[in-house]
């Protein structure tokens, strides 16, 4: 048998005048001077899987531990790791490319994988760009790490395991197109101490601590949203069982004391499961002890589905309102009505849930017109008290994604579609009937809601508890955070 590896799992450090990176299980990158920190998952569960199978995990965030490069450094000689396994995204990918060369002068034994949505759908040119080991591909990383260590315990012999790329003296680049899965209910929890969960209860629209993010399901069952990066890592949409979710949340409860779950699939599943994972909370008397937050899409529920879940325990629900325009949630594949927008919110309020936002301006086709058509909706739906929380960003297409692919071939980009560290939303990337400035301020604009007196009036009748007050409070530092950021990117 193959001597156990020294094994460190998590992400580098990052650095940029701009703020704090949010990479952790971001679908989309951004630099924050008011950060959260999410639990990345799925990357949690890749190192306990290496930890049970006996090897020697270290995790180490140094985002999230605030570490600086020396720091860090000073850490990966210590452990000195035989690999070191990490995410990247566009954003920081050059980043990540000098400090991979840097680390391989430093430690040349050291083997180096990387992963994520950029690396997926890109694998060649980060092998190419850098002295890096392999490339993972895919989104399923606790089963590409788990068949990457394997295949260097027998000495790198046989066939490349799915998903995982390398360099070769005769062809160049070789990798294996498939990509790894498993079945999710194999799969063991993620063990949160050894991924250190405290370091992530920094996030604004969670109102129990201690909270934990889950994930139900990869990633989402729609998964045809043009513009979403985790259509490329999740092309195929897999769940775990209801038994298996509630099981988790029992354990984060009786072991850590949470209070609330927010469960990170891009979509929340639905139909029988949904009914099942409901009716499993209420009668494991979890609907007392925790809230459950997760994300939705408008049309896939209707009122007695609402009003189930918040029998369940759920409290927030956090949609892609994405546009107001119907031409555009057609060309971006999103399969939803306009006038599912707003029945949704209102059904769900009417239930008892808290409804969160999220929408996009800056889309290649749209007027100032349409962008403005966007603002009035959100403007409405957050006056009259129909949601109460909103996000909003500029359009970014990451390599990979239809949008992106139909950018290069209309000469979209503003600037060139290399210059990765430009792919951050603090600007526009995409050419629009608007001036960038433009877009800019009408995104900036919908930050301006939450300081209407009609929007205040309407969350101050919703405060029920001292903890109301506090979740109101937070909402309020990440919101002229945002401000601050849009203000300094102009």
């Amino acid at each position: 048998m193959s001597s156990p590896l020294k094994i460190l799992v998590g992400y580098p450090p990052t650095s940029s005048p701009k703020g704090t990176a949010l990479l952790s299980q971001n679908r989309q990158f951004q630099w924050f001077s008011n950060p959260t920190r999410i639990y990345p998952v799925i990357l949690a569960g890749a190192a306990t899987l290496a930890r049970n199978r006996g090897h020697e995990v270290l995790w180490c965030d140094a985002i999230a531990e605030n570490l600086s490069k020396k720091a860090f450094l000073k850490l990966l000689d210590s452990f000195a790791p035989d690999l070191f396994v990490f995410e990247t995204k566009t954003p920081v990918v050059r980043q990540h490319w000098a400090l991979v060369s840097e680390l391989k002068e430093r430690r040349p034994s050291m083997r180096i994988a990387v992963l994520g949505d950029h690396v997926t759908a890109l694998p060649e040119e980060t092998l190419r760009a850098c002295p890096v080991d392999y490339v993972l591909r895919g989104g399923h990383y606790d089963a590409a790490l788990d068949n990457l260590i394997s295949f260097i315990q027998s000495g790198e012999r046989g066939n490349l395991p799915p998903g995982v790329w390398r360099r070769a003296a005769i062809w160049g680049v070789v990798g294996n197109e498939d990509f790894p899965r498993a079945p999710l209910d194999d799969l063991p929890w993620p063990d949160r101490d050894l991924t250190k969960w405290q370091l992530y209860q920094q996030e604004y629209n969670l109102v129990g601590k201690p909270f934990q993010y889950i994930m139900s399901g990869r990633d989402c069952w729609h998964g045809k949203c043009t513009f979403c990066a985790w259509t490329t890592l999740f092309p195929q949409f897999s769940v775990r069982s209801p038994e298996n979710v509630l099981g988790e949340i029992e354990m984060l409860v009786s072991r850590y004391g949470i209070r609330e779950i927010f469960d990170d699939s891009g979509t929340l599943n639905t139909g029988p499961w949904l009914e099942s994972l409901c009716n499993g909370l209420v009668s494991r008397g979890l609907h007392r002890k925790i809230a459950y937050s997760c994300n939705m899409r408008f049309g896939a529920l209707g009122p007695d589905q609402y009003k189930m879940m918040k029998r369940a325990g759920f409290r927030l629900l956090k949609f892609g309102l994405e546009s107001a325009n119907q031409s555009t949630l057609d060309r971006i594949c999103k399969r939803t009505r306009v006038e599912d927008i707003e029945a949704g919110c209102r059904a769900a309020k009417a239930a008892g849930l808290t409804v969160h936002l999220t929408m996009i301006v800056g889309y290649p086709w749209e007027t100032e017109e349409d962008a403005l058509r966007t603002l009035a909706l959100a403007e409405r739906l957050m006056k009259k008290g129909w949601a109460d929380l909103l996000q909003s960003t500029t359009i970014v297409p990451y390599p990979g994604t239809p949008l992106y692919r139909e950018a290069l071939a209309n000469d979209q980009f503003l600037f060139s579609p290399l210059d990765y560290d430009r792919f951050d939303m603090s600007e526009p990337v995409l050419k629009t009937p608007m001036p960038p400035e433009r877009v800019r301020g009408i995104c900036s604009s919908i930050y301006d809601i939450f300081l209407s007196p009609a929007y205040v009036w309407q969350r101050l009748k919703s405060v029920r508890r001292p903890r109301d007050l506090a979740f109101l409070a937070r909402g309020a530092g990440a919101v002229f955070g945002h401000l601050r950021d849009f203000r300094r990117r102009r």
